[in-house]
């Protein structure tokens, strides 16, 4: 494992239904194939060293000796292999024959684990051949060479790099309480299944949602393999489904009702895995109260050795990284859109109404974020059936304004309906540049928050004299980053762009100019995504183009919010970051989105560096400005208020942080 991934595969070998000799050779051709590809663990069918269809064959003694011969010639093939392999075999125990996953790895049985619930019902026979796991005690047997525990507990493999994994088999997880879920407490961060599961109209679909919800649930990666062809046909027909999931989200999946043998392969991130449980409070509370608890209860934990020269194997991500993990992937993503709107609209409907507000004052600037903030209110006032002249925008021309945003933010408030106000700041900030000594000539940071500041108290004041209250347009790309002014267009009273990162505005504002305005509003906001990025607080060039430009003073938002989401949903550390974005922006095969012309084609590895380095320090330093956030709606998985899912000091250290990001 490197970088919290471990690599793994669900097999679907050929099959010949009691011919253990040739299923043997056709699991030993795969394994060795995966083992090629660098595969850390393989999972092969239910019964798939004998074929799962034997039905009363299982009750031959020629059958079951011959199947135990057959994992013997299986041990002596992964002799020297690192490959653990996970196959299914029929095992006798006393009196009982026992449904079993066997756990494979350089020659050595590391353990048998038994099928626990036994299918008898409909086509299903299990209990006429196999006893349940529940009907075994504590025993040691011999098998294959090797003399092993059997036990009815939780068996936990833990790898030579501490990745603890689990098996159940077929029905197991059909049941209302699957061992998988034992497992998951106890620790497994993996969990294979062994299947044979027959194809019926429908079923297909319940189950990938079965093993969705399931995995989901454990927070486990589920490795999922069910038999194929070559089982009998005599009355039911087996498609062979090879599945892998990862919290939920499907990874891999192979070709059903294939005539040939295949092989998914997938890279399940582990050390994600392990972040979402320890975030995940009730996952915690749920292993209290289970004896196999992780944390100290009683289940058997096997520790696997590996040969050291695994460790050099060179890594290479296999696993496609999204560019723009904030953007919805769902296939309608209209209705994705409409709900983040309806999350933000409602958040400000309450407000309005708890506080009686008849007007709303927002400050409009031509730009991506008081646009969108303009269209929740307006949604807003529709939802509330109040009239739309109460949205009160404010234009507010500065030092560098530029006729491009002013006319964009004039255009849109007429279009859209809302009452009209021009405060100009120039007079204002001249006045207090004197008073407070300043150079006007000089282009600092005092020459640029001091137009901030004063477009947020004319919009305090504003909202005071008209009994309303002020909506704040920044974003949580800007929170995230500190690119907003102190008690400037850092306050406000209601923040409805708050979790809602910039990258995903750009989408927002295009749904609603493709969807839902008039003629003169579309143009208008296709023209606002295409305007640079910009506070406006330099005057423009001699062109009276735009002259400061944001992404050139602290990097491309689609990096930022790339390394915001991994930092923030995960915790995972910059070397991680680092090798998810090169994959994302210079390796991936995945179609990225433009939303606007300015956005680039493509970006190198220094250029990924850089700007890396520069979230890390910024992120750090400019804490204190999240910290006294003003209320607004979470709209997604990462927010950063104080009172919600962000709590960090102001001034905490970032050396580690930026020591591992100088050194990549």
């Amino acid at each position: 494992m490197k970088y919290g991934f471990m690599k793994v595969a669900s097999a679907i070998p050929a099959v010949k239904v009691g011919d253990v000799i040739f299923n043997t050779q056709q699991i030993e051709d795969l394994i060795a194939q995966a083992e090629g590809k660098g595969v850390e663990i393989i999972t092969f069918p239910e019964l798939s060293i004998t074929g799962y269809s034997c039905q009363d064959l299982f009750r031959q003694q020629m059958l079951l000796e011959s199947s135990e011969q057959a994992v013997m010639m299986l041990l002596d093939f992964t002799r020297k292999l690192d490959i653990i392999s996970i196959v299914g075999a029929p095992v006798v125990a006393g009196d009982l024959l026992l449904n079993c996953g066997i756990v494979i790895q350089h020659g050595q049985i590391l353990g048998i684990v038994p099928k626990t619930y036994l299918p008898n019902y409909s086509e299903f026979y299990e209990k006429r051949w196999f006893a349940s796991a529940q009907d075994l005690r504590d025993c040691e047997v011999r098998y294959a060479g090797h003399k092993v525990k059997l036990t009815p507990d939780v068996q936990i493999f833990r790898t030579y790099d501490g990745v603890q994994f689990g098996v159940e088999i077929c029905e197991d997880v059909w049941a209302p309480a699957p061992p998988s879920n034992k497992l998951a407490l106890a620790g497994a961060d993996l969990i294979f299944n062994l299947s044979a599961s027959d194809e019926l109209i429908g079923k297909h679909n319940y189950l990938k949602s079965l093993l969705s919800q399931q995995s989901a649930r454990t927070m486990t990666g589920y490795i999922y393999s069910s038999c194929g062809f070559g089982e009998s046909t005599q009355d039911v027909v087996y498609g062979g489904n090879a599945l892998v999931y990862e919290n939920g989200a499907l990874l891999a999946q192979g070709e059903r009702f294939s005539l040939e043998p295949q092989m998914v392969i997938a890279q399940v991130d582990v050390e994600k895995l392990r972040s979402e449980r320890r975030t995940n409070s009730t996952y915690v509370n749920a292993q209290r109260n289970i004896k196999y608890s992780v944390l100290g209860g009683q289940f058997n934990i096997r520790n696997i050795d590996a040969d050291p020269t695994e460790n050099e194997r060179e890594f290479v991500l296999e696993r496609e990284v999204n560019p723009h993990p904030f953007i919805p992937t769902s296939s309608d993503m209209n209705a994705s859109c409409e709900e983040i709107f309806n999350i933000q609209l409602m958040g400000l409907a309450k407000r309005i109404v708890h506080t009686h507000a008849k007007t709303v004052v927002v400050g409009i600037s031509g730009g991506l974020d008081s646009t969108l903030a303009l269209l929740v209110c307006v949604k807003a006032f529709d939802k509330l059936k109040m009239d739309r002249r109460g949205i009160v925008g404010v234009t507010m021309p500065g030092f560098g304004t530029t006729d491009r945003t002013y006319n964009n933010a004039i255009s849109l408030m007429k279009s859209l309906g809302i009452t009209i106000r021009e405060i100009s700041i120039a007079k204002a900030v001249t006045q207090h540049f004197e008073d407070i000594g300043h150079d006007a000539s000089v282009h600092d940071v005092t020459y640029e928050n001091s137009q901030a500041r004063e477009r947020t108290q004319i919009l305090m004041d504003l909202a005071n004299k008209m009994g309303g209250m002020v909506i704040g347009t920044g974003d949580l790309s800007e929170l995230a980053l500190g690119w907003a002014t102190y008690n400037g267009d850092h306050m406000s009273m209601y923040g409805v762009n708050a979790s809602i990162p910039k990258t995903l505005i750009r989408h927002l504002v295009n749904y609603v100019a493709e969807s839902g305005v008039d003629e003169q509003s579309r143009i208008t906001l296709r023209d606002i995504i295409d305007t640079p990025i910009s506070p406006e607080l330099i005057p423009a060039d001699e062109n009276g183009n735009i002259k400061q430009k944001t992404e050139d003073l602290v990097g491309p938002y689609e990096l930022h919010d790339f390394f915001l989401y991994y930092f923030l949903r995960f915790g995972f550390r910059p070397s991680k970051i680092y090798m998810l974005a090169k994959k994302a922006f210079i390796d991936t095969q995945l179609e990225r989105v433009k939303i606007s012309d300015n956005d680039p084609d493509s970006y190198d590895e220094e250029t990924i560096k850089k700007w890396l380095k520069t979230f890390v320090r910024r992120f750090f330093n400019q804490q204190f400005k999240r910290s006294c956030l003003p209320d607004g709606p979470k709209v997604g998985s990462v927010s950063l208020s104080p009172r919600g899912d962000w709590r960090m000091p102001s001034d905490a250290a970032s050396s580690i942080w930026l020591q591992e990001a100088e050194n990549l």
